[in-house]
């Protein structure tokens, strides 16, 4: 009886000790050892991460990590939900990495959080009516009409620049402001505005300025990753040079956003 308990209690004690080596593997050994490497994700907010007409999760973010995953010799699972909840099942190690256009720019995140190369870049820009003719300069838009949200970071811009404020709750409403002539241009994100560009090849919008001031956006990890966080950027790196960056921007956006 006491050999079988023995047996058991080393067995247990065998496979308790398996499943904590498990859990504490880290990122970096899993990098390492080829193996399954698990990504948060919306899957709702296109062209970085959603679903296609098929069911399937792309995006630019999402192919993105896909690419990285195929450089790194890794499998990579997707864990969609929604973004309140993202960096805090981060942070409780629900999964290793997010990749949902995260940019760290709070100082609240940046004491928690690091991230990766930046695969892509944003800043502000300025559409307007390709007719337009009274804006060569940002500082042209003193007194013109601009459709913004009135609590964005855009809508601060309009209001530094001294624009006439038409409130909208999006960007697709202050398109369609603008076309009705209710505003003459809308302070919007250069990749939302590209995406929109894409998908309607015959708008009437054009870019007239950008912002030099860019955030970029990369794959974000908790903090303590640093190794890992190397290897992911130097792959980054390696897509950029490779071509791939530029192919996947100009797949979602119509352009390479990869540069600053």
């Amino acid at each position: 009886m006491l050999k079988k308990l023995s047996v058991i209690a080393l067995t247990t004690l065998a496979l308790a000790t398996s499943a904590t080596s498990f859990a504490k593997e880290s990122l970096l050994e899993r990098i390492n050892n080829k193996g399954t490497i698990t990504v948060g994700t919306e899957g709702t907010y296109a062209p970085f991460t959603y679903h296609d007409e098929n069911g399937k999760l792309t995006g630019y973010d999402v192919e993105v990590t896909r690419a990285i995953a195929d450089k790194l010799g890794v499998k990579v699972e997707f864990k969609e939900t929604n973004w309140d909840s993202m960096l805090a099942g981060l942070k409780a190690d629900r999964f290793d990495l997010v990749a949902n256009q995260v940019a760290l720019t709070s100082p609240e995140r940046q004491a928690t959080f690091d991230k990766t190369e930046p695969y892509n870049w944003s800043g502000a820009v300025l559409a307007a009516p390709k007719d337009e003719t009274r804006i060569k300069k940002v500082e042209d838009v003193k007194g013109l009409k601009a459709a913004q949200s009135l609590t964005s970071n855009y809508g601060e811009l309009a209001r530094k620049y001294e624009a006439v404020i038409v409130p909208v709750d999006g960007l697709a409403q202050s398109v369609k402001v603008i076309e009705t002539k209710r505003a003459d241009f809308t302070f919007n994100d250069s990749l939302a505005v590209l995406d929109y560009l894409k998908k309607n090849p015959k708008s009437d919008l054009k870019i007239f300025w950008e912002s030099s001031d860019k955030v970029g956006a990369g794959l974000v990890a908790n903090k303590g990753n640093q190794e890992a966080l190397d290897k992911i950027s130097a792959v980054i790196v390696e897509l950029k040079k490779d071509g791939t960056l530029k192919k996947l921007g100009e797949q979602f956006f119509g352009q390479d956003v990869s540069n600053k």
